[in-house]
């Protein structure tokens, strides 16, 4: 938890300049399992946060792309939304050295289901 937010979420609020909403962060098992987060989820460990732009400093989309372009992550997730902004962001961290770098963007099939593509 203290290199996510030292890492990502720290830097990112200095940039943003106000305060940013944290849908969720650290989630244990029952809960995880509750809201049906993955099975492998990052949240579990401390490793990932989710972030919302609700204080309008900045678009939920520019904090995506400032984090692509300007930190260090493991996985960001363009959760939902529509091609312009998402709904929120999910961005994870394990380490310097096995951060992946990988961006997917969130949608649903047409049952409903949660899916992921790489972008």
């Amino acid at each position: 938890m203290h290199d996510i937010a030292h890492y990502v979420f720290e830097p990112l609020r200095e940039w943003v300049g106000g305060p940013i909403k944290v849908n969720s962060f650290f989630r244990g098992k029952p809960v995880n399992t509750a809201i049906g987060g993955s099975r492998t989820s990052q949240h579990m460990k401390g490793q990932a946060i989710d972030i919302d732009d609700t204080f309008g400093y900045k678009t939920n989309a520019e904090m995506y792309h400032y984090i692509k372009d300007n930190l260090d992550f493991d996985q960001m997730i363009w959760e939902f939304g529509d091609d312009d902004n998402p709904d929120w962001v999910h961005v994870s961290y394990v380490s310097e050295e096995k951060n992946r770098r990988r961006c997917l963007k969130a949608y649903k099939d047409n049952r409903g289901k949660t899916k992921y593509k790489v972008i």
